[in-house]
């Protein structure tokens, strides 16, 4: 008598949660969101613990650090890193509230000109490419110059609504290239609406290109809030790390030697730049498998010759996913 046996197979994580892990997984990901996490809390809790008023004045003035001023003192006995702390959170909020308008932009623009085609994909199109060919930086200083006053808030939308321009083009040509493809023509011939195919059969396969045009725009804004502080445009009761370059230089702190004036807020803005980079480097790296792997060469015989293979290679499968091959 024939005994057949059974054997229960072993559930296989679903791709998409492979793909989250394998991005949390990568070094330089994990290194920037990490580093951005720590600028996230000292935004949030940074007023809170400062341990002097950024603006108080006191009798240490160009004081080098020490223990009660860690980070040195101004010519007014202003505490450094009471001033670096609390200008975190500025320099967060209008990255990121900046970031958010500009990608919020591009996707509808970009997504809904090359998915519609026609005249008012045409139309979202120039709209695009005058937005493309304006100097952003020269028409933010021009529009909060002329603003009666500048807050955070706007010069965040300034930055937002003047920097979508770029990330709407590539989305563009990212959704021309999709909406001809087989399940794009399957889920229109089965009736399904414009929108409910732009949002479940386009928008998830250009999830890894909007996060990574969020992120670029969130280091222009940054390096745009920053250069508008450190030349005057900016809030005038508020600080932020530009704010303290601002007053650094105004006061000749490199030619009097008061290098710790000058050095802390730069070392911020520089890690802020490098996580930023980190996480986008991480996400090229998760959308181009080409990209991951040391490339070493691992040298083998078999059968008597020697076979070079190339270790960290990663192919992509026709359905798109990864597959990791080691020799």
């Amino acid at each position: 008598m024939a005994v057949i046996t059974t054997t229960e197979a072993t559930p296989v994580a679903a791709p998409a949660k492979r793909r989250r892990l394998r991005f949390v997984a990568n070094p330089k990901a994990t290194t920037g969101l990490v580093l951005l996490g720590a600028f996230a809390v000292l935004a949030v809790i940074g007023p809170w613990i400062a341990p002097f008023d950024p603006s108080e004045r006191g009798g240490d003035l160009m004081q080098g650090p020490s223990g009660a001023h860690w980070f040195g003192t101004t010519h007014l006995g202003q505490d450094i890193f009471s001033q670096v702390l609390v200008g975190t959170r500025s320099i967060m909020f209008v990255g990121f509230l900046a970031g958010i308008v500009a990608t919020v932009l591009s996707v509808l623009v970009g997504v809904t000109s090359g998915y519609l085609g026609g005249m008012g994909g045409e139309g979202l199109s120039a709209l695009s490419n005058v937005f493309l060919v304006i100097p952003a930086l020269p028409l933010i200083i021009i529009i909060t110059s002329s603003l009666p006053e500048t807050t955070d808030l706007t010069i965040a939308l300034v930055i937002g609504l003047t920097s979508w321009a770029w990330n709407a083009r590539v989305l563009r040509a990212q959704t021309l290239s999709l909406r001809r493809r087989d399940y794009v023509e399957a889920a229109r011939a089965t009736g399904e609406s414009t929108w409910r195919i732009i949002l479940f059969e386009i928008m998830p396969n250009l999830t890894a290109v909007i996060a990574s045009g969020f992120v670029g725009t969130v280091i222009f804004a940054v390096i745009s809030e920053i250069t508008l502080a450190f030349i005057g445009v900016s809030v005038s009761s508020g600080w932020n790390w530009g704010t303290v370059l601002y007053w650094a230089q105004s006061q000749q702190a490199l030619a009097q030697g008061a290098w710790w004036w000058f050095v802390p807020a730069g070392l911020a803005i520089a890690l802020l730049g490098t996580a930023l980079s980190l996480v986008n480097f991480g996400i090229d790296e998760f959308v181009s498998p080409r990209l991951r792997g040391g490339g070493r060469t691992s040298v083998k015989t078999v059968d008597g010759r020697t076979v070079r293979m190339r270790v960290g290679f990663t192919p992509v499968l026709g359905d798109g996913t990864a597959r990791e091959e080691k020799p």
